[in-house]
């Protein structure tokens, strides 16, 4: 079987779904919209038509004439066929360079300048929307790419559609070395032009263990429902631990609560991934009439903490004995480094500061002061990591890696404490603390416990260096001054709220708020 073949300690995400098919056999996945390259398939498929359809991609971006080693592009209409493409590369040993379908064109040009003329893998809907005539600073695609090939779509001056390399022989994989390139994402950008983090077999081996490990108690016996993007190293790593206990899988790409209810209420899953944003968003279930979330037994959230509002209300809809939210606190950079996990009554009490434990075993952390030096527990500073996980560099960027790196200790970029239980406290990024706020993370977990209206709160500096709470209101109801009043009496002194549309906040790929950029837009408008 093709898992005996694998070189030890090494994660591939080419083979995962061939992998898959051999150990567990037809497995369900459910998708809640038809593939964009292969729309005929439905939305009810196999793990092991999957993975033949990632032998098909392999062999005909191999006929288009990607090689082993160079660099794939992936830039296309949000859909889980990014996936496919993506193990499709792998699987001929090319590298795929994932580029979320929310970044402007310009942004997309610098980082295809980074990755110097990759193969670009579109469809005519993204080509025509993001691409065409839209500048790329300056730059057209003949010159920043090597071939642009269109997974969908008819066919445009300058591309070749995979579809004109129908019935090509199908390949054997092609494995790098475990320590070469093996996939590149890229950072979330909430300060800037994203950076490109290489990943190689062996770290993303030790990245992905840790979490099936978690996994092992609900292996086969749940359904298990993603929704995040697919262009974030998270993805492959839950992808590649569901498909490995032979869970059945929902899928899901639109995060809309209007369409996540029906798709939950139908498959039921027990176990729900999605970004922490969308968990708010998905408060609007706990009350929806087909009880959607009734079914699930855990709740899994990565990339960001959690609001305490936000957890208890999801375990509140859970009609499973003894439901739990588990969280993981990371970044791209190193995979998961905490884990905490939230009963309902643990999350009645809650400080949603804490994030947890170090993974025992795979993470090594520390707290450090201004000189560098470990600080006394209950001190705030620096938090740094010594692990295995961790990416090889940043592309075209290693005097930035190595910038964060302090004799093989990584700098998260986050300030933080650990109490005398060794419980790590996270307080602020490095680059959005304001000194006349202990914590903005803490003030906007206090308001949303207190102001169940408000649908996204981001304390940033305004202008004048003061602290300016940016407030998103659900259904964009007027904000109720006295209630606010009453709801910050206790808090630091801040500017009044500052109330904007939730589709204007600027955000990244996992719903991230983009600080900087939105205390420039405060700038801006005053």
């Amino acid at each position: 079987m093709l898992r005996r073949i694998l070189p030890p300690r090494c994660f591939y995400i080419g083979p995962m779904f061939r992998d898959a098919a051999a150990r567990h056999g037809a497995v369900r996945v459910v998708l809640d919209q038809p593939l964009q390259l292969a729309p005929d398939r439905g939305v009810e498929l196999t793990v092991p038509e999957l993975a033949e359809l990632v032998d098909e991609l392999a062999a005909r971006l191999w006929a288009a004439g990607v090689r082993p080693g160079e660099r794939v592009a992936i830039y296309k209409t949000h859909n889980f066929d990014i996936a496919l493409l993506a193990c499709a590369a792998s699987w001929i040993g090319a590298v795929p360079a994932m580029l979320s379908p929310a970044l402007d064109s310009d942004t997309v040009a610098e980082l295809l300048r980074r990755l110097r003329r990759p193969w670009l893998v579109t469809d005519g809907e993204k080509l025509d929307a993001s691409l065409a005539g839209a500048g790329l600073a300056g730059a057209s695609l003949a010159e920043l790419t090597r071939e642009v090939l269109l997974s969908a779509g008819d066919r445009r001056t300058g591309t070749t559609p995979l579809a004109a390399y129908p019935g090509m022989p199908r390949r054997a994989a092609v494995l790098p070395g475990p320590r070469e390139p093996a996939l590149i994402t890229h950072s979330s950008g909430t300060t800037d032009v994203p950076k490109l983090a290489v990943h190689c077999a062996n770290s993303f081996w030790h990245r992905m263990m840790p979490q099936k490990l978690l996994a092992w108690p609900i292996r086969k016996r749940e359904t298990v429902a993603l929704c995040m993007t697919f262009v974030h190293s998270r993805f492959y790593n839950a992808l590649r631990v569901w498909l490995d206990h032979g869970n059945p899988l929902v899928i899901a790409v639109d995060w809309d609560p209007e369409r996540i209810g029906p798709l939950f209420a139908r498959t039921r899953p027990g176990y729900v991934e999605t970004h922490p944003n969308t968990f708010i968003e998905w408060e609007e279930l706990v009350d929806a009439p087909s009880d959607p979330l009734s079914s699930v037994r855990y709740f899994g959230g990565t990339f960001d903490a959690m609001h305490p509002r936000t957890i208890r209300r999801l375990l509140s809809a859970s009609q499973r004995p003894r439901p739990m939210f588990v969280q993981l606190y990371g970044q791209s950079e190193t995979g998961p480094v905490t884990v905490r996990c939230f009963t309902r009554r643990g999350a009645a009490r809650t400080d949603a500061r804490c994030v947890g434990v170090p993974l025992a075993g795979f993470v090594r952390l520390r707290v450090v002061g201004p000189d560098l030096r470990p600080v006394s527990r209950g001190t705030q500073g620096h938090l740094e990591v010594r692990l295995r996980s961790r990416i090889l560099t940043y592309l075209d960027e290693p005097d930035r890696y190595d910038g964060q790196l302090d004799d093989g200790w990584w700098r998260l970029g986050d300030m933080g404490f650990r109490d005398r239980w060794g419980r790590v406290y996270l307080l602020d990024r490095e680059i959005d603390q304001i000194d006349e706020m202990d914590s903005n993370l803490k003030a906007e977990d206090l308001l949303l416990s207190r102001l169940e209206e408000l649908r996204e709160v981001a304390i940033v500096a305004g202008p004048d260096g003061a602290p300016v709470p940016v407030v998103c209101t659900r259904d964009e109801w007027p904000l109720d001054v006295a209630r606010w009043e009453r709801a910050t009496r206790d808090l630091p002194p801040m500017a009044p709220p500052v109330l904007l549309p939730f589709d204007d906040v600027p955000r990244t790929s996992t719903w991230k708020v983009r600080r900087p950029e939105l205390a420039r837009l405060l700038k801006e408008t005053r």
